[in-house]
C-alpha cells in the first residue's frame, strides 16, 4: 500500500507532465494563443466581477418583509439595501419619488450594462480570434508546400501549420462556450436585481400614495371642521346680535 508521501509525489509527477503537455501544445497554437489567453483572463475576470458585486447588492439575502419594514422604519435600516432606501424614499410627493428611481436605475443599471456588453464582446473574440489563427495556420501550411521540396523539413513545416490552425480553433470554441454560459448566469442575475428595483420602487410608491392620500384627507377633515365651527361661532354671534338688538 502506497504511503502519502508516494501518493503526492505520484500527483507531483502527474501535474508536471499535464502541464508540460498543456505548454507544447499551446506554444503550438502560435501567436493566436497569446491573444485568445488575454481575451479569457480579461472575460473570466470581468465576469467575478461582476457577480461579486451583484452579491454585494444583497436583494438575495434580505427578505421582502424585512425590506418592507425598513421604508416605515428608517432607523432599522442597513446594508446595501439600506443604502438603496436612503436615497429613493426622500421623495415627498410622487413626481420626487419617480425621479428618485430614475437616478437610482441609471446608477445601479448602467454599470451592469456596460460591462456585460464588455463581456458579451470578449465571448464572441474568442472563437474569431481563433479562427484568424486558424487561416494564418493554413497560410503557413500552403507556404511551406509552395516552398518545400517535400522532406522532413517540409513535413514538419506542414504539420506545424496543421497544428496551429486546429489548436486556435479549438482553443477559441473551448474559451467561449464557458464564457457564453458565464455571461448568460450574470445576465439572469442582473435581471432580477433589475425586477428587485422595479418592485421595490412599486411598493415605495404605493405606500407614499396611501400616506399622501391619508394626509390629504385628515386636511380635509380638518377643513371641514373648522369650516363647522365657524359656521356655529358665527350663527352664535347672529344670534347675540338679534337678541341685543330686541
Amino acid at each position: 500500500m502506497k504511503s502519502v508521501a508516494q501518493i503526492w509525489d505520484s500527483v507531483q509527477e502527474r501535474g508536471l507532465t499535464l502541464w508540460e503537455e498543456a505548454s507544447e501544445i499551446w506554444l503550438s497554437g502560435g501567436w493566436a494563443m497569446i491573444a485568445i489567453a488575454l481575451i479569457a483572463f480579461l472575460m473570466f475576470a470581468l465576469g467575478m466581477h461582476i457577480h461579486l458585486r451583484l452579491r454585494e447588492k444583497g436583494f438575495v439575502r434580505v427578505p421582502e418583509e424585512t425590506w418592507r419594514f425598513w421604508i416605515d422604519h428608517p432607523a432599522e435600516r442597513k446594508g446595501p439595501i439600506g443604502e438603496l432606501l436612503d436615497f429613493a424614499t426622500g421623495g415627498q410627493t410622487l413626481e420626487q419619488n419617480a425621479h428618485f428611481f430614475d437616478q437610482l436605475r441609471a446608477t445601479e443599471t448602467a454599470p451592469f450594462e456596460r460591462d456585460l456588453k464588455v463581456m458579451k464582446t470578449f465571448v464572441s473574440a474568442a472563437p474569431l480570434v481563433g479562427l484568424l489563427g486558424t487561416v494564418t495556420g493554413m497560410l503557413a501550411t500552403f507556404g511551406a508546400l509552395a516552398s518545400g521540396s517535400g522532406g522532413e523539413k517540409t513535413m514538419g513545416m506542414v504539420a506545424s501549420g496543421i497544428s496551429e490552425a486546429l489548436i486556435t480553433t479549438e482553443t477559441g470554441l473551448v474559451i467561449a462556450l464557458p464564457g457564453l454560459f458565464f455571461q448568460y448566469q450574470l445576465t439572469r442575475s442582473f435581471e432580477r436585481y433589475k425586477a428587485f428595483l422595479a418592485h421595490l420602487e412599486t411598493v415605495c410608491t404605493q405606500k407614499l400614495y396611501r400616506r399622501l392620500r391619508k394626509e390629504r384627507d385628515l386636511r380635509v377633515q380638518r377643513a371641514a371642521k373648522e369650516k363647522i365651527v365657524r359656521a356655529l361661532y358665527q350663527g352664535a354671534k347672529e344670534k347675540r346680535e338679534l337678541s341685543w338688538m330686541q
